[in-house]
């Protein structure tokens, strides 16, 4: 036996120490590869080194990144494993590729093990301080981001930390009004759900994990989705949601609200926003349930339900920072209606010096194409190109002086119909090149030839605009057709494929799932990527979003930004020389603007709000510092109602459900547009305004 043992691999030995030290005070089955899983690994390795974009090595370094990664995405605030588990998995640091490329799963199959082993550890550890009680009279702090936190070094400290964790949670629900014999009964479920949620996962979960982590070293967009998640997503993109219409991600121990679908219900409501935490769901008629640690299908699973039916969410709001308080969300299960997701226009009067003119805005929440009615030759097929086309024929009979294409919030979509409604505003020519990892680059072009619009064009932007959107906003400001307003948008520049991994394994009676991979970039005409710097406005709006935590930049392992050779096109105009005009007058009007300085404030304060992460365990004073907090983010909010005649209001709650307040941003783009419209009128307007900025 001896002999035997000193003839195993290295890495086998040290595998096989570190299953038996999780499981030693484990009680339940330890997980295991299922017998496809081998093939499927060495597959995606394949796929990963051949096909994505970049064209990493699987090496020495990539696999240090894996491990990172994949314990981050376990463990993302360090509550479970301690100091010595991360020793003992270090050792492997540096091996997971060899291991990979030889089907070898035994070590994140280990590390899952022993995380169920962590898990059950703090469960009973939880439930007994909440038996025992604990003191919330202390002057003690805990700091809620624990990404960079050093792992515990033993029980005793992991418990300490724990027992700050157990106390913020219970003042978390204890100022949002509940009971303290409901809020400990809250608790133990919560925990308790916790460790059962860990109990019930299977051997699926741990792979899906482990080569999500292998996809997400490449960059943030490539992953693996198991048999089970491929059969979810054809579900999703077949029928229509009867859900709540919302993208949600696992984040630490909260199913986070990513972004929300143009005219699902959650949008419709405007109640939920991105960023926020769900905590809860609840049914029509039934007890809210605790979702905290629940797998993010579980918490899909509670989400959907009867169309037209009625579902609770119970949520942290992002405005809200780390020390939000719950509120409840009822929203009416339904499908996602194409008419509510179609551009919309309106008109914006602009009153100066005595003369009003009127700028037309269209809102394209999403770039989409009914692609099922124009396969079947239905003429008059729904697309956003299309609606955009009859809008400006509208606006057009309304005599407007310029035009807004307002793109805020629209996460992208079509990539044709981007191209397509880009040609409405230039005379032909390229709109995007896509380059992708063999070096080869695809030009989608503008052939018609024609211009729908030639006026003066502004197109708004923020944080949230990615993608197809940026596509077009970039496309505008190359060609000097008009200039961007607002924020710098999100940074997603990157082309993904899915690949279906049943067509290359050798056992076609078990299912392998797919590769997300991510397999081109995209390219502004003036050959700048929108990866990862996404585009940058001509004119800045103060920003609605945290640029450290919402943007491509904000990812892990994000591709780089960079640059090809400019492509062939011909620039309409400059107007790089009215920029320094405009944003003077911008900056003119919006000093003595009481409205916009008003949502300056409050943005600001809501920024403060957001970043901070050390919140004070003590009943009383954790109660008046958010008083406080909540007083002065509505005495900022009433402050600009004031301003446009509103009636105050009483609470946050309403703040965030008030939808009778201007659109002040809006207001200021129409101002923009407006001076471009008088520069192009009269070229001595221009001269005076020149000669005047020259002056100062």
């Amino acid at each position: 036996m001896r002999r035997l043992i000193l003839a195993l691999p290295v890495a086998l030995l040290l595998s096989l120490a570190l299953i038996a030290g999780s499981l030693a005070s484990a009680s339940m089955t330890p997980l295991s590869p299922e017998r496809q899983h081998p093939e499927t690994a060495r597959l995606i390795a394949k796929l990963l080194t051949y096909q994505h974009f970049n064209k990493q090595p699987i090496d020495d370094r990539l696999s240090a990144r894996v491990m990172d990664t994949y314990l981050d995405q376990l463990d993302p605030d360090r509550y479970y494993f301690l100091a010595s588990d991360i020793e003992e998995f270090h050792a492997y640091r540096e091996r997971l590729d060899d291991m990979l490329l030889d089907g070898d799963l035994s070590i994140p199959y280990a590390i899952f093990n022993r995380l169920r082993e962590r898990t059950a550890e703090r469960t009973e550890h939880a439930l007994s301080v909440l038996e025992g009680g604990f003191d919330l009279n202390t002057d003690r702090s805990i700091d809620l981001d624990r990404s960079e936190a050093d792992w515990a070094e033993d029980t005793e400290t992991m418990n300490r930390v724990w027992r700050d964790r157990i106390k913020h949670d219970a003042l978390t629900l204890l100022l949002a009004g509940e009971e303290e014999e409901q809020t400990m009964d809250l608790l133990n479920s919560r925990y308790e759900g916790m460790a059962k949620n860990m109990e019930r996962s299977g051997p699926e979960d741990v792979f899906e994990a482990f080569m999500g982590a292998w996809g997400r070293a490449f960059d943030p967009h490539t992953s693996y989705l198991s048999p089970r998640n491929s059969r979810e997503f054809d579900i999703q993109m077949q029928l229509s949601l009867e859900g709540i219409g919302a993208v949600l991600r696992t984040h630490r121990d909260f199913t986070e609200v990513v972004e929300l679908i143009p005219g699902g219900p959650a949008s419709q409501d405007g109640q939920l926003q991105p960023g926020d935490r769900i905590i809860g769901v609840g049914q029509e008629g039934e007890d809210m349930v605790d979702v905290v640690g629940w797998r993010l299908r579980d918490v899909v699973d509670l989400i959907r339900g009867p169309k037209e039916s009625e579902v609770r969410l119970r949520v942290l709001p992002a405005s809200g920072g780390s020390d939000a308080a719950p509120r409840t969300i009822p929203l009416v299960r339904n499908e996602v209606a194409l008419e509510e997701q179609a551009a919309q226009k309106s008109i914006e009067e602009v009153l100066r010096d005595g003369d009003t003119y009127r700028i037309g805005v269209i809102t394209i929440p999403a770039f989409y194409a009914d692609f099922a009615a124009a396969q079947a030759g239905d003429e008059n097929y729904r697309s956003t190109t299309r609606d955009v086309v009859r809008l400006l024929g509208e606006l057009a009979e309304e005599d407007i002086n310029g035009l807004v294409i307002d793109l805020r919030g629209n996460a992208g979509g079509s990539l044709q119909e981007a191209a397509s409604l880009t040609g409405l505003f230039i005379n032909g020519g390229p709109v995007v090149q896509i380059r992708r990892s063999d070096g080869d680059t695809e030009v989608l072009r503008d052939r018609d030839g024609g211009i729908t619009y030639e006026g003066p064009l502004t197109v708004m932007v923020d944080r949230f605009s990615a993608s197809a959107s940026e596509i077009f906003a970039g496309a505008i400001q190359d060609y000097g057709r008009g200039i961007v307003v607002g924020e710098r948008t999100f940074g997603k520049g990157t082309v993904q494929s899915l690949v279906d991994l049943n067509r290359f394994t050798s056992n076609q009676n078990t299912e392998a799932g797919r590769l997300k991979l991510t397999i081109a970039k995209f390219y502004r005409v003036s050959g700048s990527s929108t990866q990862k710097r996404g585009v940058e406005p001509d004119l800045h709006f103060p920003s609605r979003a945290r640029s450290d935590s919402v943007g491509e930049s904000a990812a892990e392992n994000a591709l780089p930004w960079d640059e090809i050779r400019e492509a062939n096109y011909s620039s309409h105009g400059d107007l790089g020389g009215l920029l320094p005009l405009l944003l003077k007058r911008h900056e003119e009007r919006s000093g003595q603007d009481p409205g916009f300085q008003a949502l300056v404030a409050e943005l600001e304060k809501q920024n403060t709000v957001a970043n901070r992460t050390v919140v004070s365990l003590n009943r009383e004073r954790r109660r008046s510092e958010r008083d406080e907090s909540n007083a002065l983010q509505l005495e900022k909010a009433n402050e600009r109602r004031a301003v446009y005649g509103l009636e105050p209001l009483s609470d946050l709650d309403a703040l965030r459900m008030a939808d009778d307040e201007p659109d002040v941003l809006l207001k200021s783009t129409a101002d923009i547009t407006t001076d471009l419209f008088l520069v192009h009128r009269s070229p001595s307007m221009a001269r005076r305004w020149s000669a005047e900025l020259a002056a100062d």
